[in-house]
């Protein structure tokens, strides 16, 4: 068995199929009227320590604060809540609160919005999913296509030998 057979059956042993949420956050839901607010709700749900990002669109009190409470949909836990820091990001109002999941399952998601006006919340669910490799990701996703760029340079590298090789014959 040649020896790119052998590395190309390593390669499709190792890979695992990914199943879990990978790459940028995605919405659970955007501009949704939360009493006098437009509120949009984004998160990357990884078991482990998960991103929040709630955007809020007009103008905001000065003592505004955001809190993200999850809590699994099965009540096997009580709900925690997490602190939002506020972001200035291309002119728009962001608070980016970091949530801890500790297991693959449905959660509820309540988002708080406190300030001296009053206080309003909106709840959705998210389901987590397993942590992905980290840093590994791009290298583990990459792999199949460097795989087929070392096929072609082989054969590319075999093709200019056998017409070098019909030259000098």
């Amino acid at each position: 068995m040649s020896r790119h057979v052998r590395a190309l059956l390593i390669v499709l042993v190792l890979v695992q199929t990914a199943i879990a949420h990978e790459g940028p956050p995605f919405p659970l839901f955007v501009d949704q009227k939360v009493d006098r607010y437009v509120v949009s709700l984004w998160t990357d749900p990884d078991v482990g320590d998960a991103l929040f990002f709630v955007i809020v669109n007009g103008q905001v009190p000065p003592d505004f604060q955001v809190q993200i409470g999850v809590q699994p949909a099965s009540g096997r836990l009580p709900e925690a809540f997490y602190a939002g820091t506020r972001e200035s990001v291309s002119g728009q109002v962001q608070y980016r609160a970091l949530v801890h999941f500790d297991a693959e399952e449905l959660w509820r998601v309540r988002v708080r919005l406190q300030s001296s006006e009053g206080t309003t919340e909106t709840i959705a669910t998210v389901e987590a999913t397993p942590p992905g490799y980290g840093r590994w990701d791009l290298l583990l996703y990459l792999s199949p296509f460097l795989a087929v760029g070392v096929l072609w340079a082989v054969a590319m590298i075999r093709k200019t030998k056998r017409r070098t090789g019909e030259k000098h014959a």
